[in-house]
């Protein structure tokens, strides 16, 4: 489960506030933020697995340089692989409890929407739900290669699944799309558990679209995320 300071440090590179080629301090992050270092020490790690840190010196990070075009084709790349795994599943007659935690998966997500609107709280479950489904989806394909070059793309700034910038867009516009989102979800696995590996496939490359407008990056002029 991923921490609110691991969101909190997301945010402040999102908005620029930590430039590309910063050092972060683990001492510095922690006073910024009101907590001890132990939660910025445990968040550094994961923020590098998603790319937005790198190494500096020993045992250090910095703000890892990246720019917008970078995020909206590593999604893009991301949606291609993951039709793969997608219609490799599908076409497995052993998917039967994959395709059960994949259900479960969209009811966590059908509770989440169920309310008619999200709320900033709402970040951390639904990034928590839809990592889930993406990685049962790639781990139920059973291809380590393709699982491996997945999770490579993950590294891609902002490409991994359980990365949601609220705070990029306006709640009452996030809804829609995170919806939207979601009835591809159940659409991919009425495909998978039919046993649709072209239906399956399709819509899983289709997927890319909720996925670059939650974060904002189909509107490339209007956002802010740090480009170098």
């Amino acid at each position: 489960m991923e921490s609110p300071v691991a969101q909190r440090i997301r945010e402040l590179i999102v908005e620029g506030t930590l430039a590309p080629g910063t050092r972060v301090a683990e001492a510095a992050i922690a006073e910024r933020l009101g907590v001890s270092r132990t939660p910025v020490r445990n968040a550094l790690p994961a923020l590098a697995m998603e790319g937005l840190l790198e190494p500096a010196g020993k045992r250090g990070w910095a703000v890892r340089g990246f720019s917008v075009e970078d995020s909206f084709r590593g999604t893009e790349i991301r949606c291609l692989l993951e039709g793969y795994a997608a219609r490799e599943l599908a076409a497995r007659p052993d998917r039967g409890p994959v395709v059960a935690e994949l259900r479960d998966c969209l009811a966590e997500g059908d509770a989440i929407f169920a309310k008619g609107h999200v709320v900033k709280e709402d970040e951390e479950a639904y990034g928590r739900m839809n990592r889930r489904f993406h990685d049962t989806i790639n781990s139920g394909a059973r291809d380590p290669l393709l699982s491996d070059l997945i999770h490579r793309v993950y590294a891609v700034p902002f490409v991994a699944p359980a990365v949601v910038a609220f705070n990029r867009v306006p709640l009452e516009e996030i809804f829609p799309i995170l919806v939207s989102g979601h009835h591809q979800h159940h659409a991919i696995v009425d495909a998978i558990e039919a046993g649709q590996p072209d239906v399956a496939e399709t819509l899983m490359r289709g997927h890319s679209s909720p996925a670059r407008r939650s974060l904002g990056l189909d509107k490339l002029p209007e956002i802010a995320l740090p480009d170098v």
